[in-house]
């Protein structure tokens, strides 16, 4: 076998990486168009001077698999996947970012884990980060398989309800065209939502129980296009104003 054969698998896969990467850049720039575009009325939420730190809260995870699929994927893995992305695109675009696990934690496989202690020790994480803005990535589920596509809850408060807005408009612009879901005030058994104070939104990114939605939400490339949907937003929104 030749060295050009050899190499064939790695070169297809730097191929694939590079146009991986072409590709988020193409679609985050497009998601900044089609918000200047398509929702003018939507100015942007923060006018400091130096951008909110974004913090990505990747919804349970260790013990805590939160909604399991038919097939047994874990809605903790796919918040994680999504979660990382977003982290990276942010990053590329120069902005700071933390997030409240970065892995599937060990520290919640103990016996007496209680997800309102985790809830809580979100909460804490978060709240030790100053001038921020909280998006938590979750993936919904539902009885039946008929419901599908994204849904956006926003946290009181102005700032909260126009990131929460401008990130469900990007998602049915770009991903779900003719979804009439509005991005809704998150009720108050959400205690994440609840008890923060920065803006904060929850994005439930698909249904695990629609044969499709899962289907998407397990593919690398769909998990990119959410994260440059959510990081548009965010770059959107707290654009500086002066």
């Amino acid at each position: 076998m030749g060295a050009d054969q050899r190499n064939a698998p790695h070169q297809s896969y730097r191929k694939q990486k590079i146009l991986t990467v072409l590709t988020a850049i193409a679609l985050l720039f497009a998601s900044l168009s089609i918000a200047k575009l398509t929702a003018p009325e939507i100015r942007p939420v923060f006018a400091a001077q130096e951008r909110p730190c974004l913090i990505i809260d990747p919804g349970h995870g260790g013990i805590d698999g939160g909604a399991i699929a038919y097939n047994g994927v874990k809605e903790s893995d796919l918040n994680l996947q999504v979660a990382l992305k977003l982290r990276d695109l942010a990053a590329f675009c120069g902005c700071s970012t933390f997030m409240t696990r970065a892995d599937d934690s060990a520290r919640t496989d103990i016996e007496n884990y209680s997800e309102r202690e985790d809830l809580e020790h979100r909460v804490q994480l978060i709240e030790s980060v100053q001038n921020a803005v909280v998006i938590s990535i979750h993936q919904n589920f539902f009885p039946t398989s008929q419901p599908s596509g994204a849904q956006v809850f926003y946290a009181p408060g102005e700032d909260s309800r126009r990131l929460g807005t401008m990130a469900r408009d990007l998602l049915v612009d770009n991903l779900h065209p003719g979804d009439r879901r509005l991005a809704s005030p998150a009720p108050e058994k959400l205690y994440l939502t609840s008890h923060v104070t920065h803006p904060a939104i929850l994005v439930e990114c698909g249904f695990l129980s629609n044969l499709n939605d899962l289907q998407l939400l397990c593919d690398d490339s769909y998990q990119t296009s959410i994260a440059v949907i959510l990081c548009s937003a965010y770059l959107c929104a707290t654009a500086n104003t002066t």
